[in-house]
């Protein structure tokens, strides 16, 4: 396995923790994964603007798109960038500020009991096969570390906010993702 969760962080991926986060509630089991999309600005790729939006240090008068976010307090745990590097910012037993209004399964507020992987994107864009490598890869780690989470328990930011978030999008390959997650597993396909 490339990656081990130890203390609530990835072992091998880069570190920017964010003020953004708190503890779950008591006896919350952690049975969720949410992948998101996220481009800062909207669009572009590369820079130190997603670090600073989930650290609540973006400069509004960088892009004119920056006053509309600023003052907002987000986080996820995870962001894996278009060449497929893993940044985390929540050790996984905290919660992270990912999900906003939210039900999956009948629960609301998926934040208590979810954990947040952020893919550089746009939902109307495709996605890297380094990200697709990286997700498996990650999600095999988080899996074995949560074993409530399972192929059923894994959802895009659309399923859980209808009507609210589109991400990560139909440019997202669903079957693709979970082809490689069943390689490292050597599982049978989800059905």
């Amino acid at each position: 396995m490339k990656y081990q969760v130890q203390s609530g962080w990835l072992s091998g991926v880069r570190r920017v923790p964010s003020p953004h986060c708190n503890s779950r509630p008591d006896s919350t089991e952690i049975d969720l994964l949410v992948v998101h999309s996220i481009s800062l600005p909207p669009g572009q790729y590369g820079g130190s603007y997603i670090d600073e939006f989930f650290l609540g240090q973006l400069d509004i008068d960088a892009h004119p798109y920056f006053s509309e976010i600023a003052s907002l307090q987000v986080s996820a745990h995870l962001l894996i960038d278009r060449t497929g590097r893993v940044t985390q910012y929540v050790p996984l037993h905290h919660r992270a500020w990912h999900a906003g209004q939210s039900a999956f399964c009948g629960r609301e507020n998926c934040n208590d009991f979810s954990i947040g992987i952020e893919l550089e994107g746009l939902d109307t864009d495709t996605f890297t096969e380094a990200q697709y490598d990286s997700l498996a890869e990650v999600t095999l780690a988080i899996m074995d570390a949560f074993p409530a989470i399972d192929k059923s328990r894994i959802a895009g930011h659309s399923e859980i906010a209808p009507g609210r978030k589109l991400d990560p999008g139909p440019g997202f390959d669903w079957k693709l993702f979970f082809a490689k997650l069943d390689d490292l597993t050597g599982d049978a396909p989800l059905a």
